[in-house]
């Protein structure tokens, strides 16, 4: 089993039952922090002194509060760290339940495992780190369909976000200048159009509307 764990959770009753899971598990050298900066800082630290963390089990969303964080929500956490050390197992210990968005964490992030926060977290996340403990994945049981079936077309954050701003009512025209505003790039308009084109293409949408309606089925958006 693992020997080093960090936890990284900003409601301490969620930390808590994550390290009490840890600690039926019999692993006893566990790090948890409520903010996201300090897990990575508590990452470089344990690198320096050559006692890396094996595993980081993380939620996504993170509350703001008067303590300002450079590293703002579970994502970039993850991404930062897998820069510095690749090897880092990564557990998702989140309420989210899109099945897009959880595909892209495994295909972008190179994440181990998902579990859900609903009923039987616990027995889930003892399961998750079993399974990477063997190098496997692991995806949540509670969740309605195993991700694999999912087919996202390889939706990039960039997709993602065109597809958001179409669901928010934003006329196709008007998206490059959003996405400018963003400095999300390529931003010109024959691009957004060959976005859209393809995935309407895929998805077997008519029109913008069912492809809005597609992605939000699966859980893309």
């Amino acid at each position: 089993m693992f020997s080093k764990i960090l936890i990284a959770e900003d409601h301490e009753s969620s930390n808590f039952s994550v390290q009490k899971v840890l600690e039926e598990l019999d692993i006893s050298n566990i790090d948890y922090v409520y903010y996201c900066d300090d897990a990575f800082s508590f990452l470089k630290k344990s690198l320096e002194i050559s006692l890396p963390y094996e595993v980081l089990i993380t939620d996504l969303s993170f509350e703001e509060d008067d303590r300002k964080q450079i590293i703002k929500n579970g994502r970039e956490l993850i991404k930062c760290c897998k820069e510095i050390y690749p090897d880092l197992k990564v557990i998702v210990f989140s309420a989210e339940h899109r099945l897009g968005v959880i595909d892209l964490l495994f295909k972008e992030l190179e994440i181990n495992a998902f579990v859900r926060k609903a009923r039987s977290d616990s027995q889930e996340l003892r399961n998750a780190v079993k399974a990477i403990r063997n190098d496997e994945t692991y995806i949540s049981h509670n969740l309605k369909l195993p991700v694999k079936s999912i087919n996202t077309l390889e939706f990039s954050n960039y997709d993602i976000s065109i597809l958001q701003l179409l669901s928010e009512g934003i006329l196709q025209k008007n998206i490059p200048k959003k996405l400018l505003e963003k400095d999300i790039y390529p931003n010109s308009l024959s691009s957004v159009e060959k976005r859209i084109n393809a995935m309407k293409v895929v998805l077997a949408a008519k029109n913008v509307e069912e492809l809005i309606a597609s992605c939000k089925e699966i859980g893309i958006i």
